[in-house]
Parts: structure tokens; sequence; C-alpha cells
């Protein structure tokens, strides 16, 4: 889809808070550190209940909890630089073209561990598709009504063929930008803006929202109903066979789901590549999104964006 003009996405700042492990049920701590491309952000996670840092990566983080917590909290922050080293490192064994860009963002579903690399706001191209049609499905759960034909039919081609008429369609069904910004409000999604008119393509967004968005889809603490979370997850997981790229490549084997976005720029001839979805990797779920621009070939931008999700699961495995 060519378009005339972008818009830049605006850069929300989030407070970051470490809390006490006593008297409460979950502590989780921040560590955010600089990176020469961009911000790397890490969280972990540790149960008070358990005494014990929920994590995949090191045992330096299993430490039990002290009667202040102060320990614990040390474990924990300890484990999530050993994530964002790992990841930064592993990022910069990666190819990237002078003038483009990358940003990446993943988290081990069963550990609860993330981290992103890179910031900013990025065209979404057609993985925007997954949050129309999460819309759709959210704003259908508040109407108390099940999906249309009609719509099942602009789903399946949409998600499954990343069909643009279709997107075009549904679009309008939800109401455009207004009411796709509606939904992302309500599912957690600070940092993407919809697109102009008709122009969903161009919507903006970062890699934490696309991952947030990733937690809606896959997770069980969601705005979604479990059916609609698992109607889009069936839909992301019979990806027409011309589209098996992106994150799919950090995946060990064939259980993986996926969208991918591609769009060549009119204004610049430069490619915005994106992938975000779900891969197994050595029996573990990892929700991860790339998002990627200024490539100077589709190719080009599908090799970063593989590689970027490979160095994103390697570092959450610690295997970076």
């Amino acid at each position: 889809m060519e378009t005339p003009r972008a818009r830049r996405g605006r850069r929300r700042s989030r407070p970051h808070r470490t809390r006490s492990l006593l008297h409460v049920a979950l502590a989780a701590v921040t560590v955010v550190g600089g990176t020469a491309a961009g911000t790397v952000y890490v969280k972990a996670q540790a149960h008070s209940d358990a005494g014990a840092v929920s994590s995949s990566a090191t045992a330096s983080a299993s430490t039990s909890a002290t009667t202040d917590g102060e320990e614990s909290v040390e474990s924990v922050t300890q484990a999530a630089a050993d994530h964002g080293a790992l990841l930064t490192t592993a990022m910069k064994a990666v190819s990237v073209e002078d003038g483009a860009d990358v940003s990446v963002a993943v988290l081990d579903v069963d550990s609860g561990v993330s981290a992103s690399y890179g910031d900013g706001a990025f065209d979404t191209a057609s993985i925007v598709k997954v949050d129309i049609l999460a819309t759709l499905l959210l704003q259908a759960q508040d109407a108390n009504r099940r999906l249309t034909a009609s719509e099942k039919t602009y789903a399946t081609a949409m998600i499954e063929n990343s069909d643009n008429d279709s997107a075009s369609a549904l679009w309008r069904i939800i109401g455009r930008a207004g009411g796709l910004d509606a939904a992302n409000e309500r599912l957690g999604l600070t940092g993407t803006e919809g697109g102009d008119g008709m122009l969903w393509g161009l919507t903006q967004t970062t890699a934490a929202d696309q991952l947030t968005l990733l937690r809606q889809v896959f997770g069980d603490d969601s705005k979604l109903s479990e059916a609609s979370r698992t109607y889009l997850q069936g839909l992301m997981g019979q990806i027409a066979a011309d589209q098996h790229w992106g994150v799919s490549a950090a995946a060990d084997g064939s259980r993986w789901a996926l969208k991918n976005g591609w769009l060549a720029r009119s204004t610049t001839g430069l490619w915005d590549i994106n992938s975000i979805g779900r891969v197994t990797v050595d029996g573990r779920a990892c929700l991860v999104a790339v998002l990627s621009n200024g490539n100077s070939t589709k190719a080009k931008g599908i090799s970063l964006v593989e590689a970027a999700a490979k160095a994103a699961v390697g570092a959450l495995s610690g295997s970076g």
C-alpha cells in the first residue's frame, strides 16, 4: 500500500517502580540500560510465595526472599541485567544497513522475563491487521454478538493472506483510527496511534506495544475472551506459505503463529519490514515483536527481522 506521508508516533514515558517483596504477591524490577542503537528495557518477576525468581536464564536469580526482600530484589535485578547484556551483545552481531533501524521486544511466557531493544515508533504496515481484528472482536464482545459471516470472511483473508481490501473493509467497520485507538487504550497499548483516514498501514507503534498486543492475544490475562483469543490464534497459525518468514525463524520447529508486515514507502523506496508472533523454542513459548524501517530491499529487511528475532529469543534462553 503506497501512501503520501507517514506520521511520527509519540513516545510516552512510563514510570518504573520497585516494590518490596514483603506483604505483596509480586515484585517487579525494571532495569534500564542505554545502548548505541537505543534503549534496552528488561523486566523480571519474582513471586514471594515461592521465594524464588521465575527466570529461565540464570541460577543467580533464585535467591529466596529475606525479611525485608532486599536480597531477592538484588537477585532479580542481576537476572534482569544479565538478560539486557545478552540482548545488547546479541544485537551487536546483527547486521543493520546504514539508514535502517530495528527494534525488538520478547517475552518468555512461562517465566515472565521480557526484554526490549531499540525505541521509537515505526509504521505498522500489515501487522496492524492483528490489532484491527482484536478491535473488532472486542467490539463484538461489548455488543454481545458473534462476528457476521462477511466479517469472518474478511478476517480470514486479512490475517492468513494479508489481503488489503479485507483489512480496509474491517477498518471501516471498527471506526477507523478512532475505533482502533479506543480499543488499544483498553488493551494497554500506550504508544500506538491509528493511521489517518484509510491509511491503516501507517499506524504508528512500538515493539513494546506490539508485545503488549501479543500478550492480549496469547495470554490468559486479557480483555479478549477465550473464544476471541482462540479464533485469532488460529488464524495466525495458518498464514499462507509465501509468508512463512519473520519471527518463525526463531522457532525450533513448526509450532508458531505470526503476522508479518511489509511496505515499500513511495517517498523513499525503502522498506518497512515487521513481524510479530508466538514461537516455541526448546519447549518454551516466547512472544516476539520485531519492527524495522529503512531497508533497501524487502529481502534484506526480512533477513534483519529474522536475525533480530533469533537474537532476542537467544538472549532470554541465556544463549544470546
